[in-house]
């Protein structure tokens, strides 16, 4: 009895391409996680509209605007903060003022023409508004592409004079993030990542909240920008939106300015029926505040290198490779078994082309012939050698796949006859 063996030579073959697979494989993820990570890291170090905080007056944390406020009031700027939009709407209708929107898109769709319903000589300041918020107030900008992040570029940026005073005042301001395009009436300055729209009510759009953040208002010119923007003699109305404000509920929200002045045309507010009532709003999941941003991010980033070690240490994704077994199997247990499941499957084309290349493996060696030997030459020599025909050689180490069990049983014993003549094996010669 006979145990078998996996050459040496057959384990190193199958694992050369598992080697290959694994330097190609290894460096593509390596690059995808590395991708993965800066995205996930751009994505919490940008801030949100909507996280409680964003551009407050009130809050020191780094995405807040109390060093803002601060600065506004020692150069002596009225501030009152309004943390609902009928009230800021209503304080900055009382007189001339600037209304500051960190977060136009907090603003529900129906009240956002609103806001030009502001007496003549009025600022409104957006920080950041998206296409649907400048549609809805029908100014003639819209965006005009955007940046990975915020950088500092000077008021003449692009090669547009600046005609904004206190943009020139400030010098270079880290706003350029969002641009925006409009017709020649509109001033442009930060190669369009700060316009006015002059008109009755006069609407800058800023690219970047990062000038008026705590964080960022200490670089370049941002807190002269930011203070210049929301400053001078009118007094300032910072709308500070706690969360998404609801829509317009009923006959008690009046749309008309407090000085009496009518709606302006195109305004859509005064044939605008009242809704019959607001559904009540989206319940957001209290676990994703339970935790702060850089927490999903960490948990984001283990996963993915927990998929990466996944397959890394998989072992189905590739070709079988041969290993060596646990446990001694008689070598007959193992050639019955596999002919069981050739048999089942009907593979006489594949059990031919095993007893042939083993043939001819024997064959070659015996005759000292290379394996790159052409098939009729070495049919040639076989039959030399063995004293037999060169056409019933090459048929029979060369022909078609038998057709029935029968020949393939005959073919069988015709190869082993022809390599016991020629390549008997070692016993067999210490017998003769």
């Amino acid at each position: 009895m006979t145990a078998t063996v996996v050459p040496e030579t057959a384990t190193s073959a199958t694992s050369a391409p598992r080697r290959r697979r694994y330097r190609l494989l290894v460096p593509l993820g390596l690059a995808v996680l590395l991708l993965v990570t800066t995205f996930v890291l751009r994505a919490v170090d940008r801030p949100d509209a909507d996280e409680p905080g964003f551009l407050s007056p009130v809050a020191t944390d780094d995405d807040g605007a109390s060093r803002l406020a601060e600065a506004l009031r020692t150069q002596g700027v009225p501030l009152r903060r309004e943390t609902a939009f009928e009230a800021a709407l209503r304080t900055a209708r009382a007189e001339p003022s600037t209304l500051f929107v960190p977060a136009p898109a907090l603003v529900h769709p129906d009240l956002l023409d609103d806001l030009t319903t502001l007496p003549p000589g009025s600022r409104l300041v957006l920080v950041e508004p998206s296409r649907r918020v400048l549609a809805e107030l029908e100014a003639p900008v819209e965006p005009a592409g955007g940046r990975w992040a915020a950088r500092a570029v000077p008021p003449d940026a692009g090669g547009t004079p600046c005609r904004l005073p206190e943009a020139v005042r400030a010098g270079p301001a880290a706003i350029d993030l969002q641009r925006y395009a409009g017709p020649a009436e509109v001033d442009s300055c930060y190669g369009g990542a700060l316009l006015r729209v002059p008109g009755r009510v006069e609407v800058v759009l800023a690219g970047a909240s990062d000038p008026f953040r705590n964080d960022r208002i200490g670089e370049w010119g941002n807190e002269a920008l930011a203070t210049g923007l929301l400053g001078g003699e009118r007094p300032l109305v910072w709308l500070d939106l706690p969360e998404p404000a609801p829509a317009p509920t009923g006959p008690s929200w009046s749309p008309e300015p407090v000085t009496g002045e009518p709606a302006p045309a195109g305004s859509g507010r005064a044939d605008r029926p009242n809704p019959p009532e607001a559904a009540d709003p989206p319940r957001e999941n209290p676990l994703w505040g339970a935790f702060p941003q850089w927490f999903w991010a960490l948990l984001v980033q283990l996963a993915l290198a927990g998929l990466l070690v996944v397959l890394w240490r998989a072992r189905r994704l590739g070709p079988p490779v041969s290993e060596p077994l646990p446990v001694t199997v008689r070598s007959a247990e193992t050639v019955r078994g596999r002919a069981r499941l050739y048999r089942r499957a009907g593979a006489r084309d594949t059990v031919a082309g095993t007893l042939r290349a083993a043939a001819l493996d024997r064959l070659t060696t015996r005759l000292n012939l290379p394996p790159d030997t052409p098939d009729d030459e070495v049919a040639a020599r076989v039959a030399e050698r063995a004293g037999t025909d060169p056409d019933r050689v090459a048929d029979l180490l060369y022909g078609p796949a038998p057709e029935k069990d029968r020949e393939l049983l005959e073919l069988a014993r015709e190869l082993d006859a022809l390599t016991r003549t020629l390549a008997p094996h070692p016993s067999e010669g210490d017998l003769r």
